[in-house]
């Protein structure tokens, strides 16, 4: 807790979290910095956070914005310790009391809608292409922060595109992979944002945001 001394909300999210005891420190770190960045770009919506483990990214998303009227975190497999955590936020914190929910289910099987803010921090490999194809199918706000790309899977998917490894004389394949995935999403009708957080946080830091212009 002596890590967190401060006033700001995200020292207050911080002594939280440790009275649960158990988040990994790195997963606190990246979620703010992704909910703070996504925040300053896109407010309101039912916040959908898919391959969302613990969940902290969803509840970061509803504390930076109170008019998001709800959270739903969908990851085939929920950590137990998610429960914990958000225990913990939630008593900090009593206005989260209701409006976040847990479901254990792949992440095609919920239903989207336009109005959501889809979020997804590392989700691997292939796994962020989905997400994304899965906003775009409805035309929503979406943010992720790819990590352990997934060359073969992922060259399919954007084969429509381009191909990364014709870009390998100027860049490495994942960065080649994520400028691909920002042209789709331009292709899909959005106006999209590129940034990066903090590489001293994680080196898998490039963050990809897309705000539907439909």
């Amino acid at each position: 807790m002596d890590r967190f001394p401060g006033d700001g909300l995200f020292d207050r999210v911080g002594r939280a979290v440790c009275v649960a005891g158990c988040l990994p420190r790195k997963e606190l770190f990246e979620a703010w910095e992704v909910a703070r960045r996504v925040r300053r770009i896109v407010r309101g919506g039912r916040v959908v956070d898919l391959a969302g483990g613990h969940g902290v990214l969803a509840q970061l998303m509803l504390l930076l914005d109170g008019s998001s009227p709800l959270a739903f975190v969908v990851d085939k497999a929920i950590p137990r310790s998610a429960a914990r955590v958000h225990e913990a936020l939630a008593d900090a914190w009593p206005k989260l009391r209701g409006r976040v929910s847990f479901i254990a289910a792949p992440i095609d099987t919920v239903e989207l809608d336009r109005s959501d803010v889809v979020v997804s921090s590392h989700a691997c490999g292939n796994l962020t292409d989905e997400v994304l194809e899965r906003a775009a199918s409805v035309g929503a706000s979406v943010a992720v922060l790819p990590c352990c790309h997934d060359m073969l899977r992922s060259t399919a998917r954007l084969a429509a595109i381009g191909n990364p490894a014709a870009l390998e004389g100027w860049v490495d394949r994942s960065l080649a992979i994520d400028l691909l995935r920002a042209r789709w999403l331009e292709q899909q009708g959005y106006r999209v944002r590129t940034q990066t957080i903090p590489a001293a946080i994680t080196p898998k830091n490039r963050l990809l945001i897309g705000v539907s212009c439909r």
